[in-house]
Parts: C-alpha cells; sequence; structure tokens
C-alpha cells in the first residue's frame, strides 16, 4: 500500500478515534466534576469513575464507527484486550492527577481541571496506539469471504 494512502487511512482513524474521544472527555470531565466537586469525592476515585464511565461511550464508539472494519479478535477476547489497556490507561490518568495535584498546596478548580486535561491529552495518545496495534487490529471478513471459507472448508 502506497505511503500516501497508508497516511490518509491513518487520517481518517485518527479523526474518528478523536471524534469518539471528545464526546468521552465532555463525559470524563461532566463526570469527574459532579464526583469530586458536587460530590465532594476525592480526585483519584473521582477520576478512576470518570474514566470508566466515559470508557462505555469510547468502546461502542470505537467498535462500531471508527475500527468498525477491523478486528480479527473475538468479541470476547477484543473486551478483555479493551478492559486491560484502559485498565492501564486509567491507572495511568490517576497516577498523572495524583502526581500533578500533589504538586501544588491547595489547587483549584482551574488547575485540578487544567492537571485532568493534560492526562486525558497523555491517555489519548496511548490508547489509540494500543486500540489501533492490539486491541481493534486486522481487518474483519467480510460476509462474501467468510462464507466462501465455510463452503471451500
Amino acid at each position: 500500500m502506497p505511503t500516501r494512502t497508508r497516511i490518509r487511512r491513518l487520517a481518517v482513524l485518527g479523526t474518528r478515534f478523536l471524534t469518539v474521544g471528545a464526546i468521552s472527555t465532555v463525559i470524563e470531565i461532566t463526570v469527574f466534576n459532579v464526583l469530586h466537586y458536587a460530590l465532594g469525592w476525592d480526585v483519584v476515585t473521582s477520576k478512576i469513575v470518570a474514566s470508566l464511565v466515559a470508557l462505555v461511550n469510547a468502546y461502542f464508539g470505537n467498535r462500531e464507527w471508527t475500527f468498525k472494519h477491523r478486528g480479527q479478535h473475538g468479541r470476547v477476547l477484543e473486551l478483555v484486550l479493551f478492559l486491560l489497556v484502559n485498565a492501564v490507561c486509567t491507572a495511568l490518568g490517576a497516577g498523572i492527577v495524583a502526581a500533578g495535584v500533589s504538586l501544588f498546596d491547595s489547587p483549584g478548580p482551574v488547575l485540578v481541571n487544567a492537571v485532568n486535561l493534560v492526562s486525558i491529552v497523555i491517555v489519548v495518545v496511548v490508547r489509540f496506539v494500543f486500540y489501533h496495534y492490539i486491541v481493534f487490529r486486522g481487518v474483519r471478513p467480510t460476509v462474501a469471504s467468510a462464507e466462501s471459507e465455510r463452503t471451500v472448508g
């Protein structure tokens, strides 16, 4: 495949991934702020729960839109890989938030959210790499090729 075509396909994937990610980010930030500021939860617990809530949107958005043409794994393995990748990414995000907030004596809402956004940006890059190369890898067989494999085999 020519480099130009490969770059174009990666750009389309990246754009779709970022769109799903933007929606998930709005969900995550909203849940984070409700839990931390409205309900008084600590930042790390708020971050973890908010990430998990946003994950539901991220899985379905990426599975059914961004990477809909991919997926050599069965659904169960794909879901297990998705959850493992996101457990690592959630821990990474929570660690960044904890470390970032601990650098300041009494950070206000703007600073806490700025640290949270930095963590989200870092985790987005890590997630895309893992989704692209591990979770949603390979090309899904078309219906015609799947049927011809059954009749041949």
